[in-house]
């Protein structure tokens, strides 16, 4: 399979560089009401706009991803001392009351995202009634439409997750360099497959990250973002899988692209059915996928899942 990622919109503006990594929820174009001053004309002009992130939303828990970019620059806006909250409105006038969302650095100090944590009854189309305020200024208030769907494609927490071999040491010779592009690899998060922590029984964490070929600014330092973790958790399995088909080519690793020239993905990939990356999975010793974190989390997220485990 090729993985021919939709660009997410809104990562792509916010990090600039995500016009070819991940896939937008279904959605028609925002409409704006914000709280400024009007124009000439007498039409109310939004200084900012929102930008949904997440990839799939469907029925029951998410993680709803956004962000806001400014209106004439287009450049990214969220910041810490920018509010942002969110509320829903359902297919048949269900309403979910606005909430306050968390910001989050998507790449520290950089540039950053916001994150609520959602519950959706029903499928089908919904509002998202955006609110944010910046420091001196009035708060502007949009809607935007999108779809919510019966089920992810992306395995989703409360799913089995798939028993796949992925890489490990042993496949590689003993030689990290044949398995991971990490420049700073642990070799802890390549000596289990993810057949085998499944057959065994224990809780894992997955992390779909590939630090040379992620088409975005965000892989490496996702994997920066585990490993403290996994050292405040030694006796917690960690596996590290590089989403793409990669060679050995003359002791570097290089992908494996398709006749148009795209990456293509691995088995496990394609069992987990990502459309994104990189992408984190909190596994139960029961092999039921318990947490899921697409493109952007804190460490804080992942250690509240694993509090979870006992």
């Amino acid at each position: 399979m090729t993985l021919r990622y939709r660009s997410v919109a809104a990562v792509a503006v916010v990090l600039f560089v995500l016009s070819a990594c991940g896939s937008p929820s279904p959605s028609r174009a925002p409409t704006a009401a914000a709280s400024a001053a009007p124009s000439a004309s007498g039409r109310v002009q939004a200084s900012v706009l929102p930008q949904p992130i997440s990839t799939e939303l469907a029925v029951g828990s998410n993680r709803y991803l956004f962000s806001f970019i400014d209106a004439k620059a287009n450049t990214p806006v969220g910041a810490p001392d920018r509010s942002a909250s969110v509320g829903f409105t359902g297919p048949s006038s269900q309403e979910i009351a606005a909430a306050p969302a968390t910001f989050i650095w998507a790449i520290e100090g950089v540039v950053g995202i916001y994150v609520a944590d959602v519950d959706f009854p029903a499928a089908g189309d919904w509002v998202a009634h955006f609110s944010t305020e910046a420091a001196g200024k009035p708060m502007e208030r949009f809607d935007f439409k999108f779809q919510v769907l019966d089920k992810k494609h992306v395995i989703a927490p409360g799913d089995k997750a798939p028993s796949v071999d992925t890489p490990t040491l042993a496949s590689g010779g003993g030689d990290v360099t044949k398995i991971s592009t990490d420049a700073k690899p642990d070799k802890a998060f390549y000596e289990t497959s993810v057949a085998a922590a499944l057959a065994a029984h224990k809780p894992f964490v997955l992390v779909f990250a590939t630090p040379k070929f992620c088409r975005t600014s965000t892989c490496g330092p996702t994997l920066d973002k585990v490993k403290p973790v996994a050292a405040a958790h030694p006796g917690l399995t960690f596996i590290n899988v590089e989403p793409y088909q990669l060679k050995d080519d003359n002791g570097q690793l290089q992908p494996i692209l398709d006749a148009g020239g795209q990456l293509q993905t691995v088995p496990a990939t394609d069992a987990y059915g990502l459309l994104s990356e990189p992408y984190v999975f909190v596994v139960g010793g029961d092999g039921i996928v318990k947490a899921s974190f697409e493109l952007i989390f804190t460490p804080d997220e992942i250690d509240k899942a694993l509090a979870s485990l006992k």
